[in-house]
């Protein structure tokens, strides 16, 4: 795995070297799929990073060897800026600052990824340079606009990756591709060398393979620049305290735009956060909305133009057309307007401020969906939007935030982001390890947990939700273990005449899990079961003994139908008279 406590161990204990692995990560970038990268370094700037490495020790340097890659809107000497728009490039004499800080610190950046033209979208579609690949749901989007950043991160083509966040830039990618992805407080990371989307909100974020890594990355990069009029210099910020609270919206304020699988997924994780330590309270979420409608309603649409509308203009067809339409809109408002959208936001600022004062943070999802690219060609300002609702408030309302992997969604990735308040970057990180460490536990159950059956009152006394039903992989038979008041059956793993068997799944906690493991009496045991699908989950699996003291009934392939050829008196049983079948 390319984490950099991996490759750094890697690089200090000789099991490889700086020029093999960076060599190797080179070459499979230059093969890598169509819209990814936007530009590579050249084998000549290559050697420059190597020679210089190679004089140092692997030990010198924290970051040493560290492969990264970096969003086509952020300088990288040497080697042109695009922005995703070909007749806007230039090529830097020198990086952006946060590049110079990541070089001198050992990393090597390997080139300049795809993206959504001028950091405007969150699809990962809207590039000249083709549509950015999902690696982990082939055909939908792979979120924008730091689309490349991602992908390259997601492909293993690269330890991190910098994007940029006005507007979720950094947190949707992060969710549709399962990384983490930090949206540092405003001003914590220099933008000096950044093309601006909107300057005073602009963040330049991070993605990272692990909280570890990101925890690294921040320390690495955040550095006040007096060259840069928008850098802040970070407070000492509290830790997150021993009883702490989380901030959720209400129910009528979630919005998962009918995707039933992401709103069961969310779900489950404000669950796992509880059971990391939080204590669950419902905040009023409709400041925070009303703040995200003025970043494309109010006023600050007209600060992308102040970035770049007067280069569309001056250069018609240059621009895609969604980005012509949106960066240079039909009409200019009457100068007030500005003010009085600086006065709305205050508004909603205030009471925002009031709802976080509540809790010491939020937790929401990262997107409340995800879409097929074909949805989003065919309908690309409103999918656009719907992708915004939980992320497009937070440079306005100077908030931090920090996006995770959660538990899929289906077969979908799906992510939750952790709020604070300005420089609670620290905060959101501890609080990320704590949920982390409450990771879930999937058990498939076959026989008596099931849904209707005897002992399925243990699963809910234990607080498991059901994930959905599967089937085994064709490699197993069942036994009927008829001894005791309640029959239970055996799965026996086959390298022939297997059967594929009907599961439900479902997730407890850790202690929950300990405790129903806890139960299993011979000749039944935990361990690992094959789907259908090629994944594996624990599930309860019979000893060889099971096949002699049991009764083979492979061709029922579900034990609810082989119950149903026994009369009630064979197999119904008080829920309570047994605790240790499956």
């Amino acid at each position: 795995m390319l984490t950099i406590k991996n490759l750094l161990h890697q690089y200090r204990t000789g099991r490889t070297t700086v020029r093999r692995r960076l060599t190797e990560l080179y070459r499979a970038a230059s093969e890598a799929p169509a819209g990814i990268w936007i530009s590579l370094i050249s084998e000549a700037q290559l050697e420059q990073y190597l020679a210089r490495l190679e004089r140092l020790p692997p030990d010198s340097l924290p970051l040493y060897g560290i492969p990264f890659a970096v969003k086509d809107n952020i300088d990288l000497a040497g080697i042109p800026t695009t922005a995703a728009c070909p007749a806007y490039a230039y090529t830097p004499e020198r990086s952006a600052r946060v590049v110079e800080l990541l070089v001198e610190a050992g990393a090597v950046p390997l080139g300049k990824t795809n993206m959504d033209q001028f950091a405007t979208g969150l699809v990962g579609v809207r590039s000249p340079y083709g549509v950015t690949p999902n690696r982990l749901a082939p055909g939908y989007v792979a979120g924008g606009s730091s689309s490349g950043s991602a992908a390259a991160l997601a492909h293993g083509l690269c330890s991190f990756s910098l994007g940029t966040d006005t507007a979720g830039s950094g947190r949707i990618p992060a969710a549709f591709n399962e990384l983490v992805g930090v949206k540092p407080s405003r001003g914590l990371l220099s933008t000096r060398g950044v093309v601006p989307a909107c300057r005073t909100l602009d963040c330049v974020s991070i993605f990272a393979l692990t909280l570890e890594d990101a925890e690294i990355l921040l320390e690495a990069t955040a550095e006040f620049d007096p060259e840069d009029a928008y850098s802040r210099a970070a407070p000492k910020v509290n830790p997150l305290p021993r009883r702490w609270k989380f901030g959720v919206p209400r129910d009528e304020e979630l919005e998962f735009f009918g995707n039933c699988a992401y709103r069961d997924a969310f779900s489950r994780a404000v669950r796992r956060m509880e059971a990391a330590g939080g204590k669950r309270v419902t905040i009023d979420f409709a400041p925070f909305l009303a703040a995200a409608r003025l970043l494309y309603e109010g006023p600050w649409v007209f600060e992308r133009y102040a970035a770049v509308g007067g280069f569309i203009e001056s250069h018609p067809g240059a621009a895609l057309p969604v980005i012509e339409t949106i960066i240079t809109p039909g009409h200019t408002p009457h100068p007030s307007e500005v003010f009085r959208g600086m006065y709305r936001l205050q508004e909603c600022k205030a009471k925002a401020d009031a709802e976080l004062a509540k809790v010491d943070l939020l937790l929401t999802p990262t997107a409340g969906t995800i879409y097929r690219i074909g949805e989003v060609e065919a309908d690309p300002i409103r999918l656009n939007s719907n992708l915004g609702y939980y992320t497009n408030y937070m440079n306005l309302l100077d908030y931090a935030a920090l996006a995770i992997p959660a538990a899929r969604a289906g077969k979908l990735p799906f992510g939750v982001t952790l709020v604070g308040r300005a420089f609670d970057d620290g905060r959101l990180l501890e609080a990320a390890r704590r949920f982390r460490l409450a990771e879930p536990y999937t058990v498939a159950v076959c026989g008596a947990h099931l849904a209707g059956m005897p002992l399925h009152s243990e699963l809910e006394e234990l607080g498991a939700c059901f994930l959905g039903s599967a089937e085994t992989a064709p490699r197993y038979r069942m036994y009927a273990l008829e001894k005791g008041s309640v029959p239970k059956p055996a799965l026996l793993r086959t390298e022939k005449d297997g059967t594929s068997f009907y599961v439900e799944l479902y997730e407890l906690s850790e202690n929950a899990f300990a405790r129903f493991a806890a139960r299993i009496p011979p000749p039944l045991g935990l361990g690992m079961l094959e789907l259908r699908d090629g994944s594996r989950v624990p599930g309860f699996i019979g000893e060889a003994a099971a096949a002699e003291c049991g009764r083979d009934i492979s061709g029922f392939a579900d034990w609810r139908a082989y119950i149903r050829t026994c009369t009630k008196s064979e197999w119904k049983a008080d829920s309570h008279a047994e605790t240790n079948a499956v």
